[in-house]
């Protein structure tokens, strides 16, 4: 199975159905590893825009970024003093 990341430039808007075609992607084997990938594209300053995969998984950026902000998915830290 295979889920592909589509990411593109923080800020602009997402690219309709017809220009996904264009759209740079990255494929990974598990959701898991896409949306670790769509963690550090908004590190670097770039936004994942969808995340599909062969099993009908469709996550537009509002999911990811919903998904982004879950405890799991959070960026680790330092615990209080």
């Amino acid at each position: 199975m295979a889920f592909r990341t589509y990411s593109g430039p923080r800020g602009s808007s997402a690219a309709g159905a017809l220009d996904k075609d264009r759209m740079l992607y990255k494929e990974f084997e598990t959701l898991d590893e896409a949306l670790g990938w769509a963690r550090r594209l908004e590190a670097a300053g770039r936004t994942a825009w969808l995340i599909e995969g062969d099993d009908g998984t469709h996550m537009p950026k509002q999911q990811i970024a919903a998904a982004l902000t879950h405890a799991e998915y959070a960026p680790l830290r330092k615990p209080a003093a």
